[in-house]
């Protein structure tokens, strides 16, 4: 399983997600005449499954599969093969007959994933087994909210209450179930983080958060007391879960990243960051106010959304590239972080503050979709960046791979 051209596909996916993310930025300074909303399903599908889902694949293959056959490799292809029928159909017609069809063709490719890993997996760290173990389950259990979508819309519509939790469903434990736990996962293996009462404390409350916490994106839809309960408990337990994190981690991190370049150690300190933000600004939904603002303000849900997806998770991925020495061309891949970042940063300062502007109704900031537009450039061209640095790479890397194996 030779690594470079499948990073390279994973990474041209995110490439086109973030043009596609541009040029939705772009309509609001100059109308095109495209369908915004199939462009966003376009857009989320393509980071989601063709960015994040396949880095995943092929990094829990790389780590966790010595020697994987070529069924892995082949079942890759057909993955991204789904990837690119959605990239093609959703921006045409939406939710249709055509991206249907590769939604659940990737959906069952997911399924057929989770059986190899769980057949050929060697891990012999009782954590990251367990932890690996628990974002697969998740994200088999996220799929549940997928299949609900084709009942609601027959029987109640997209308006109603039973479509819009199911969508909240999956995403929930895309994001909080399969996305971070698995990202866990790779993390306390490189960091090689042993069992302990800690350990154990840490991985119960994290289960308990994941699971409770999904009762904030369901109260919108359907109300009811019993589910702030449910909330706060899953609040509490995040907390619980983020103390124990750092005890475990705080040994390791100092260690492994000051022996690595400084680039590893920014990207570690920013991922772990964002990381904290996101719990934080999770853990504020305790306060009724805050959870009203959340589902009102549109602004912070996109926000949040970024947080994890740009900054936590692709955070974390860009770590992981440099841990497998994919990217021999420093320069490039440096300058392609800090773009990243400045981008991140840029577009996330923009979308909370205008958040805080709405909810006070003082109204939109001046030249404020230019100003999105111009930060979500530098994250498209750190991305270009990255893509460049892995392409100017002629190293065998099959013996590189060998290498990586055994330290």
């Amino acid at each position: 399983m030779t690594l470079k051209p499948l990073f390279l596909v994973c990474l041209l996916n995110f490439l086109i997600a973030a043009a596609m993310g541009l040029a939705m930025r772009f309509v609001y300074i100059y109308p095109l005449d495209l369908n915004y909303r199939f462009l966003t399903h376009a857009h989320s599908h393509t980071a989601m499954l063709g960015w994040v889902y396949l880095m995943l694949f092929t990094l829990i293959t790389h780590h966790f599969v010595p020697n994987p056959k070529s069924v892995f490799t082949k079942l890759f292809w057909v993955t991204e093969f789904a990837v690119l029928g959605m990239l093609i159909s959703f921006p045409f017609q939406g939710y249709a007959a055509v991206s249907i069809t590769f939604s659940t063709l990737h959906i069952f490719c997911s399924y057929y994933f989770v059986r190899l890993i769980f057949k050929h997996a060697q891990i012999e760290n009782n954590l990251t087994r367990t932890l690996l173990k628990t974002a697969l389950v998740f994200m088999l259990v996220s799929t549940i909210g997928v299949w609900c979508l084709g009942p609601a819309v027959g029987i109640l519509g997209q308006a109603s209450a039973f479509y819009q939790i199911a969508i909240q469903f999956f995403l929930h434990f895309q994001f909080n179930g399969w996305f971070l736990i698995g990202l866990l996962a790779l993390l306390f293996n490189r960091f090689q983080i042993k069992e302990n009462v800690n350990t154990k404390r840490f991985y119960i409350l994290l289960v308990i958060s994941t699971i409770s916490t999904l009762a904030l994106p369901v109260s919108w839809y359907a109300p009811h007391p019993i589910l702030n309960i449910i909330n706060s408990i899953g609040v509490l337990c995040q907390l619980g879960a983020l103390y124990y994190f750092f005890k475990l981690v705080k040994p390791k991190f100092a260690t492994l990243t000051y022996q690595n370049s400084k680039l590893l150690k920014y990207l570690y300190t920013f991922s772990l960051g964002s990381f904290v933000f996101k719990i934080i600004l999770q853990s504020s939904s305790f306060i009724p106010a805050v959870a009203l603002m959340a589902k009102q303000q549109h602004n912070f849900v996109i926000g949040f959304i970024h947080l994890t997806m740009l900054g936590v998770v692709s955070g974390f991925l860009f770590a992981f590239l440099i841990h497998t020495k994919i990217a021999y061309q420093p320069k490039y891949f440096t300058w392609g972080v800090y773009s990243f970042i400045l981008g991140f940063l840029g577009t996330e300062g923009i979308l909370f503050l205008q958040g805080v502007l709405f909810t006070f109704e003082i109204g939109l900031m001046p030249k404020y979709y230019l100003l999105l537009f111009i930060l979500s450039t530098f994250l498209v061209f750190g991305i270009l960046l990255i893509i460049m640095s892995i392409l100017h790479t002629n190293t065998n890397y099959n013996d590189r791979q060998k290498t990586i194996k055994t330290t």
